[in-house]
């Protein structure tokens, strides 16, 4: 029925800059899927607590509803904290823009064909919709129905996170586990400021300096500056008052203040998702007269960082017949993640690096490593990252599945660095643990 699309397209075209409540929301995905049935999937990943509201996820993409090889797949989710609102709305005017801009703008276009991207505008309905009187600073509706807040509930590498894990956030992890995300962001207020990996530390990280270094620390800062410099103001670093700035407009979680049990180090360490949290508004829950300008300022940025998931190394792990080998350890020399990262069940693997020359290195457990030096481009402007992939002649069985431990496996390390410093018996013992942890 013709005239029942066009009703749908100009309901899709009428999203107006107000905050849009459960009911609005959920209307407003649905109908942009109806309109845009080949380039849209909804789905909802899981519940909230309150049992009635569904955490709702827009993809976008040329093969929306599963994944496809060679596509990254990338995430943003919003309104974890249910005070902090602006990534709510902007999210919505983010899918809003992607959906009419397709086969009309030529950038636009080849990101939507090359990139599978997956929007949750809230992963805390019940806390946006017990926020009754908007806050610059603080309400409960911060946290999930249970009072729980949800950027400390997920499983540390660090420390050992006592508290019980809420249904937002053990749907998040499953959803997570059940697709290949390569980058993320998580979408906040209360600053202005890009904040990466990691939130916690110890001294395996640094952390006695004040600051908590991952592996992949330089591709961290690039990615927190390719938003903060594409933000109309956050690169300045000015902060929200006189005693704080950013300098460049970003930070390491760490040396910001330490958080135990937050999203972008689980997405980091048992993701093999490279996830920034980004504080877009001094003001949590700011009025709706100023969501507009909001938009505007986070537009050009939050397009600069989606195409980031196209930046460094991909591939394939294949047998001698040629068919995918899961679980495969595909990690560059010199950077050994806690928890290696592994390919999927399609046997790829997709490395997030800088421009630069690396050595790639490929195991599947069992057999000799293979080793191919890899010259990587900056490709993000052809949208797709360099492809490298390797195949095993000898190798002809399925690698069992390995999950990594949920343990605080930084700890661990720690604890094995450590005593492998004392010149014990347990040396060797000690020191085999190690790289077993490390390959």
């Amino acid at each position: 029925d013709v005239v029942g699309i066009l009703c749908l397209i100009s309901v899709v075209a009428a999203l107006d800059f107000k905050y849009h409540h459960t009911e609005e929301l959920e209307a407003y995905l649905k109908g942009v899927h109806a309109a845009y049935p080949s380039l849209t999937h909804l789905h909802s990943i899981g519940r909230s607590v309150e049992g009635r509201e569904d955490l709702w996820v827009l993809v976008l993409g040329r093969f929306p509803t599963h994944h496809k090889i060679g596509i990254p797949e990338f995430k943003y989710v919003a309104n974890m904290h249910g005070d902090e609102t602006v990534g709510r709305e902007i999210l919505l005017h983010l899918i809003d823009f992607l959906v009419t801009s397709y086969r009309r703008d030529p950038v636009i276009t080849q990101l939507l064909n090359n990139t599978r991207i997956h929007i949750m505008p809230t992963m805390n309905p019940d806390g946006f919709e017990a926020t009754k009187v908007p806050d610059c600073y603080y309400t409960r509706g911060r946290y999930n129905k249970n009072g729980e807040d949800l950027n400390r509930n997920f499983p540390d590498a660090f420390d050992s996170n006592s508290a019980n894990i809420q249904p937002e956030t053990q749907a998040v992890m499953n959803w997570i586990k059940n697709e290949t995300f390569v980058l993320s962001a998580n979408l906040h207020g209360g600053a202005l400021v890009a904040s990466y990996t990691f939130d916690n530390g110890n001294s395996v990280t640094g952390s006695s300096k004040g600051y908590s270094r991952s592996p992949d620390d330089d591709v961290f800062i690039h990615l927190a500056k390719t938003y903060s410099f594409n933000h109309a103001s956050m690169y300045k670093g000015t902060g929200c008052d006189n005693r704080q700035t950013f300098p460049e407009g970003i930070t390491n979680g760490y040396s910001w203040y330490q958080l135990e049990g937050g999203m972008q180090d689980y997405n980091y360490v048992w993701g093999q998702c490279f996830e920034i949290t980004l504080e877009l508004s001094c003001c949590k829950y700011p009025p709706e007269d100023q969501l507009e300008k909001f938009w505007r300022d986070n537009k050009a940025a939050l397009i600069e960082y989606i195409k980031q998931v196209h930046l460094g190394v991909k591939g394939q792990v294949t047998d001698k017949n040629g068919n995918p080998v899961p679980n495969a350890i595909v990690e560059a020399k010199g950077r050994p993640h806690i928890c290696p990262y592994r390919t999927n069940e399609q046997g790829e693997y997709f490395l997030l690096l800088l421009p630069g020359t690396y050595v790639i290195n490929a195991t599947v457990p069992g057999f000799r490593s293979m080793l191919k030096t890899v010259e990587v481009p900056d490709n993000t402007g052809n949208f797709s990252a360099v492809r490298q992939d390797f195949s095993f002649s000898e190798v002809s069985v399925r690698p069992k599945a390995a999950s990594c431990p949920k343990i605080p496996l930084y700890q661990e390390l720690e604890r094995v660095l450590s005593a492998a410093a004392k010149p014990t018996l347990h040396l060797l013992v000690l020191m085999t643990i190690l790289v077993g942890m490390l390959q």
